[in-house]
């Protein structure tokens, strides 16, 4: 069996929803590409029995491994390493080398950013992260503050809790020291391969899907399939061990059997992997020019490294006037249709294309909302054209929701017509 592990992500802003959770899923995959199964994600506030109990939560539940993120910081409210080290039976006690270091890099991160500190708050803030529980590993700090590898006291059971820093790029920072550390290496020693596989599809219902996975239930032995519908792609992820390769291999047989129309990833990539792909191998530029998105396709577009080997621009053409002038749209032209029409988006995918010299180019225009519908065109209609110098691919969608899931909606239809337009 593999190893299995917990997470408690601490801090009120997460557990309120004022800050997203990065490191929860973040620490889930890593692990899961190292062999260990998770068990729970407990997100907790910065109540020190919250905490406690989240952790004896978890060490009830037979895991091998805790990890905590957030909490290392130096106000009164970070008190994550003094609760572990409550709970695994360890007080704690000043480090001073520790201290030192930390001390050298608060006065070198301060006086490389300019910043004027009190000496007595920054020591005593320094000292209270230099509190580490008695036969702890310390992990080297990645910002100012140091992780930590808890074990439980002698006499005792339960799991090592490793305690991370909350900030994800310090988090992801001291990985490589918190799973090297001897006690995380002894507590995941039983840990066997854990493979994990995602096919995608677009415009498959669940209900579909729950039925097939029905149908091929025998099948299905050592398979653990998990479904996800987001804005119209249905992504199946599926978890299992060596043993059970042959069994996925004639599930993913089973998908492509069942669904050639809407499958669009048996290996994982993503709608935007496959556009960048595309437009990279066939040494294609692409333009777009926006009205209710207003950027949000040239953002996506442009979210990765590398982009700009074939995005030349984006447009963001919200007004009428904007759609005439930058883009090329006739006036004739929305006075007789309306600026949220087919032909006014195609005329903005081909004014993209024309006036940024583009192969592809992409016209998006609609109602966000809330409000400025009417009975003709109501809230939440959208029309979307991509083009090349040889094809023309047009949508007109009606999407419910709010504002944000309009304009989302939107993005992902234009990402998905691309795929169409540049697969042929």
């Amino acid at each position: 069996m593999s190893s299995r592990a917990g997470i408690v992500v601490t801090g009120t802003e997460v557990l309120t929803g004022r800050v997203s959770d990065r490191n929860g899923p973040w620490l889930a995959e890593q692990l899961r590409i190292l062999g260990v199964d998770i068990a729970q994600i407990v997100v907790v506030g910065d109540r020190p029995t919250d905490l406690a109990q989240a952790l004896r939560f978890l060490a009830d539940t037979g895991v091998d491994l805790i990890l905590t993120s957030g909490g290392l910081g130096p106000t009164a409210d970070d008190l994550t390493a003094e609760v572990v080290g409550w709970v695994q039976g360890r007080p704690s006690e000043l480090v001073p080398a520790l201290e030192q270091q930390i001390a050298d890099i608060v006065t070198k991160l301060s006086a490389g950013r300019g910043w004027r500190v009190d000496p007595e708050a920054t020591a005593a803030a320094t000292r209270k992260q230099a509190l580490v529980p008695v036969g702890a590993n310390v992990l080297p700090p990645v910002g100012t503050a140091p992780g930590l590898v808890v074990p439980v006291a002698d006499g005792r059971s339960g799991p090592p809790v490793v305690v991370l820093p909350g900030p994800p790029r310090e988090l992801q920072g001291m990985w490589p020291a918190a799973i090297a550390d001897p006690l995380v290496l002894d507590a995941l020693a039983g840990r066997e391969e854990l493979r994990q596989q995602t096919i995608r599809l677009w415009g498959t219902p669940e209900s579909e899907l729950a039925a097939t996975l029905r149908d091929n239930d025998a099948k299905l032995a050592g398979l653990e399939i998990t479904t996800c519908l987001r804005g119209g792609e249905l992504e199946i992820v599926t978890r299992y061990g060596p043993d059970a390769q042959s069994a996925y291999d004639d599930f993913a047989a089973v998908i492509q059997h069942a669904y050639p129309e809407t499958l669009f990833s048996l290996d994982g990539s993503t709608i935007d992997d496959q556009v960048a792909d595309s437009l990279r191998a066939g040494r294609l530029s692409i333009a777009t020019a926006e009205s209710c998105t207003a950027g949000l396709l040239a953002a996506r577009l442009t979210e990765r490294a590398g982009s700009s080997a074939y995005v030349l621009g984006g447009l963001v053409v919200y007004a009428n006037r904007a759609k005439e002038e930058l883009v090329g749209v006739p006036a004739e032209l929305i006075a007789r249709v309306g600026a949220v029409s087919a032909e006014v988006a195609e005329a903005m995918a081909n004014g993209a294309r024309t006036r940024l010299g583009a192969d592809v180019g992409v016209g998006i225009t609609g109602i966000a909302g809330p409000g400025g519908g009417t009975a003709e065109k109501p809230v939440g209609l959208v029309h979307l054209c991509v083009m090349s110098d040889t094809r023309t691919v047009a949508r007109k969608i009606q999407v419910p929701g709010s504002r944000a899931d309009v304009r989302a909606r939107a993005v992902l239809i234009a990402m998905h017509m691309l795929r169409e337009l540049l697969a042929d």
